[in-house]
């Protein structure tokens, strides 16, 4: 993640070889860089004090999402519990803290909320328990998705991308995206979840390979095209629709990508974007999206 830390969170900047992104502020950002992206957006806020008497909210700068990263995967519950227990004892010996218990503090971490609500105390769980600590439970924290059950996260996007120093850059980004011709109907960048039996990815796959107005970039593990910004961007630009079901969790970065080239999302699940990004996107998601019940492609009843 080393190089992903650069630029304030944003990257390296992106190459322009092939003419894909514009001249400028474009940077290979990590899905997973929120952390770094908005502590570092802080510290530039003009209405920042120091009197914490007179603030109306109180950021804590903890890289949750860069924490529990380090421990999802061969570590005990132990291990990946430590730093979030050891942050909640600190708060909570704080002045500030006593003054609305908690409630006026938020955090921000560039995963999913499933990472940070652990169910049970084995180690065989997923995560860790941040968001199920009593005194986090006070506490607002903003992830790239967030629990349609629990009032203590909100849904903010994956960064993409494109960061513009100006408004000009985003108007001069969205004629040119307007103006592209765009040769395939619909397409699809991701791999197959063969694990689940749920997941209608491979279907969508199999349909992708078999159409001559679809196109297909597969994201199966190891060098893939997948990691390549230039050529997810590209087949997105040249796109109408692009195909949303949901992976691993219900929300996809891919999912802003497309919306970034002008490529109409589909989505699969209400989960993937129209229950999480409240703050973001339109109310009335047929203003920017297609939506297609996931039972539909299960059934083949699609017409």
């Amino acid at each position: 993640m080393c190089k992903f830390t650069t630029n304030a969170g944003l990257g390296p900047p992106l190459e322009n070889a092939e003419g894909v992104f514009g001249d400028t502020g474009w940077y290979a950002t990590n899905q997973f860089a929120v952390d770094v992206i908005f502590n570092n957006r802080m510290k530039q806020y003009e209405c920042l004090t120091n009197d914490s008497s007179v603030a109306a909210a109180v950021f804590v700068p903890f890289y949750a999402g860069f924490d529990i990263a380090r421990y999802l995967w061969g570590f005990n519950i132990s291990r990946r519990d430590a730093a979030s227990l050891d942050l909640v004892d600190w708060l909570m010996k704080r002045p500030e803290w006593g003054i609305m218990g908690g409630k006026d503090h938020f955090l921000v971490a560039g995963r999913i909320t499933w990472d940070f609500r652990r169910l049970s105390e084995e180690d065989s769980d997923w995560g860790n328990k941040l968001l199920f600590l009593p005194a986090a439970k006070n506490m607002s924290m903003l992830v790239v998705e967030s629990s349609p059950w629990n009032a203590n996260d909100f849904g903010i996007p994956y960064p993409t991308y494109f960061h513009p120093a100006k408004d000009a850059d985003v108007f001069i980004w969205q004629e040119r995206m307007r103006r592209l011709k765009r040769d395939w109907l619909f397409s699809f960048a991701g791999a197959p979840r063969p694990g689940n039996p749920k997941s209608i990815r491979g279907q969508i796959i199999d349909q992708c390979r078999n159409s001559k107005v679809g196109k297909l970039l597969e994201c199966d593990f190891g060098e893939s095209k997948c990691h390549s910004p230039s050529s997810i961007m590209q087949m997105f630009q040249s796109s109408l629709f692009c195909l949303q079901p949901q992976g691993d969790s219900y929300t996809r970065r891919s999912a802003f990508d497309s919306m970034l080239a002008g490529c109409i999302p589909v989505f699969f699940h209400p989960g993937s974007a129209y229950t999480q990004y409240t703050w973001h996107l339109p109310k009335d998601y047929t203003k920017y999206s297609v939506f297609i019940p996931e039972n539909d492609i299960r059934k083949g009843t699609l017409a």
